[in-house]
């Protein structure tokens, strides 16, 4: 009981963030409807529920694809049906978020001689997890996982979502705890969770004896930690070092040297 009620409570979060980062859409007040007119199938992904959006009383409903399904028009239709017959008058979102590696080709719409259908689709496999990488925010950071990572490797993604959400979230040990079970949940969508296991059991084992700072201090393991972290952002993100010193609010001139170092080093 206490694991399903800790997945609704992930689910309900994870809903929010999704319609708020992706969809822009202000939602609140969420009452999940019953799995029976859902139809789910098993898949915890699909969400119907009746909230307020932007402030009005509606439905939304939620799909989170990984794969291409020939069928997924006249699905969406059917749950339209449904909801409309179960909440009649009340205006209905109905959105599909695409994960998926391949290429989407979903049909997003129903055009016959007596029935004109249409729902949105949003391609994840387009929005660059970097979007969602740069902002401040511990919720933002657990979606990018569902973005496109543009050639970066995986596990260097995972590890900086997991590193900067300990740092937004040092003072707050109950985030943190909610924030890495909703990117346990997504991981699952992207079949990433082999990764994100090992990432986590390599940040849970690293020893701050084995860090080359450990000799003058935690103060400088942290520092070289937020070193790294920037290194990342810059190199793999494209990020600007004026931009990363704002966002970690780190010295720039820092930073700088940070990065001459790395190349004498290299150079050498």
């Amino acid at each position: 009981m206490k694991k399903d009620i800790t997945t609704k409570d992930t689910i309900k979060t994870i809903t929010q963030d999704i319609a708020k980062y992706i969809l822009e859409l202000d939602v609140s007040d969420i009452e999940f409807v019953d799995k029976e007119l859902q139809r789910i199938e098993k898949r915890e992904a699909d969400i119907v529920a009746h909230c307020l959006i932007n402030g009005v009383e509606g439905i939304l409903h939620l799909e989170i694809q990984n794969d291409n399904d020939t069928t997924m028009h006249k699905r969406m239709l059917r749950y339209y049906n449904d909801i409309s017959i179960r909440f009649d008058r009340l205006p209905i979102y109905q959105y599909l978020v695409y994960i998926g590696k391949p290429k989407l080709t979903m049909q997003e719409k129903i055009l016959e001689d007596n029935l004109k259908f249409r729902y949105n689709i949003i391609d994840m496999h387009t929005i660059d997890c970097e979007k969602f990488l740069t902002m401040d925010s511990p919720d933002a950071l657990v979606l990018a996982i569902l973005c496109d990572f543009k050639g970066r490797d995986a596990k260097d993604v995972i590890s900086y979502i997991i590193q900067r959400l300990q740092e937004l979230t040092k003072d707050n040990a109950h985030k943190l705890g909610k924030c890495m079970l909703a990117l346990e949940e997504l991981s699952t969508n992207r079949d990433l969770q082999d990764k994100l296991k090992e990432v986590e059991s390599m940040l849970r084992d690293m020893k701050f004896e084995d860090l080359p700072s450990y000799e003058i201090g935690m103060e400088r393991g942290v520092w070289q930690t937020n070193m790294q972290n920037a290194m990342i952002m810059i190199q793999d993100f494209h990020i600007s070092p004026k931009e990363v010193a704002q966002k970690l609010k780190l010295p720039l001139d820092e930073i700088l040297n940070y990065i001459d170092s790395k190349k004498e080093k290299k150079q050498g």
